[in-house]
């Protein structure tokens, strides 16, 4: 090949790379989010700013929970392919039910990155989104107030006979763990990068009540610790397997904090190992007490609004997670990852066990089974 064709061939790679080479970096889709109802239409905007005045054919492409595809599974109608020439146009889509998805582009001509794109979420009725988000503040008062009725119930009796120790110490490493799991996830900008990372298209999960419950939730335990030491507690303690329950969970954390250190997991794997502790642990941490109750044929001590209030909010869970489904046609929050429900219905099970025991079989219980705990 002569030096002149080979000039000729670098000039033309040189002009392409002048016009194509940064055009991923100018086109945008916005808004990037859009909410509305089954049957009504709206519009997103693509804007075009090229380095050079040219056109460029786009074909959309949609993800909808199974990667990038051509279908869009009926949630709208597909949208004809497009010639953008440099300037913003204007698309119009009508949904025809219930669900989300993105919304993105394909060229031959161009390299249009996935972070280009506009959300779409369809929802059959914007009241039922509202209620949602009133049954949402409903649950998140009711399970940040129950923690304070047995705080009363302490303070009341000058004493924490009834109230079993293992619970506590198990519900304190519980929220400890799931605290960290949101404050790394909602104020620490390294953590935040790894997780969009992997979850190109998705948003933070976790937000600012989140981390308040939490970090809540461990002030108050703490103070319901203290209480054990200030007053009478009949010899109670924390069993042998509860030290050894708790042990473990610490001692878990610990390994994955040094394998994180040693940047053998990263810093989101090892919050998520936060999570795996504080779910291990609402499996198991009422069963103390629940045997401690029947054990004292007694319900004595262990305050009955805490549980109310826990059963209130829980059930309110359950109904918010079935009306977002209905709302956004999207079964799989429940019965595809089963564990936030299951951990949901499985306190709701034991505070039904509580409210037996305290309403049905031990209501005439007398004070004097509070002075028969032994370990």
């Amino acid at each position: 090949m002569t030096s002149s064709r080979l000039l000729s061939l670098f000039c033309s790679i040189l002009i392409l790379k002048l016009i194509f080479g940064n055009s991923a970096a100018d086109l945008s889709f916005s808004p990037s989010q859009i909410s509305i109802e089954v049957g009504a239409e709206t519009s997103f905007s693509i804007d075009f700013s090229p380095a050079t005045n040219h056109t460029v054919n786009i074909t959309f492409t949609y993800d909808y929970g199974s990667g990038d595809s051509l279908s869009t599974d009926g949630i709208i109608d597909p949208i004809p392919s497009l010639v953008l020439s440099p300037g913003a146009t204007s698309v119009k889509v009508e949904a025809k039910k219930a669900g989300h998805i993105y919304i993105g582009g394909n060229s031959s001509q161009m390299n249009i990155s996935e972070n280009v794109y506009t959300r779409l979420d369809v929802v059959n009725s914007h009241v039922i989104g509202t209620l949602n988000d009133v049954i949402g503040w409903l649950y998140f008062v009711a399970w940040s107030v129950s923690f304070y009725p047995q705080l009363w119930t302490n303070f009341r009796r000058k004493s924490v006979i009834g109230l079993n120790f293992d619970f506590l110490a198990l519900n304190l490493t519980g929220f400890i763990s799931y605290s960290f799991f949101n404050v790394g996830l909602f104020w620490f900008k390294l953590i935040q990068d790894e997780y969009l990372e992997r979850h190109s298209r998705g948003v933070i999960p976790v937000q600012a009540n989140d981390v308040f419950f939490g970090l809540h939730a461990v002030a108050i335990t703490i103070i319901t610790i203290a209480q054990c030491f200030i007053y009478e507690r009949g010899g109670q303690r924390v069993s042998r397997v509860g030290i050894f329950l708790t042990s473990v969970a610490w001692l878990f954390i610990v390994v994955s904090l040094i394998l994180t250190l040693a940047s053998v997991i990263s810093w989101l794997d090892f919050l998520y190992y936060f999570s795996y502790v504080k779910l291990g642990i609402t499996l198991i941490k009422y069963i103390p007490q629940g045997y401690m109750n029947f054990r004292r044929k007694s319900t004595e001590g262990w305050s009955i609004g805490n549980v109310l209030l826990d059963f209130t909010g829980g059930s309110l869970s359950i109904i918010q997670m079935f009306l977002l489904s209905y709302n956004n046609n999207d079964w799989s929050s429940i019965f595809g990852d089963p564990t936030k429900f299951g951990l949901g219905a499985l306190s709701i099970f034991f505070d039904v066990i509580f409210i037996i025991q305290h309403y049905c079989l031990y209501r005439h219980a007398s004070e004097e089974r509070d002075r028969l705990i032994n370990h």
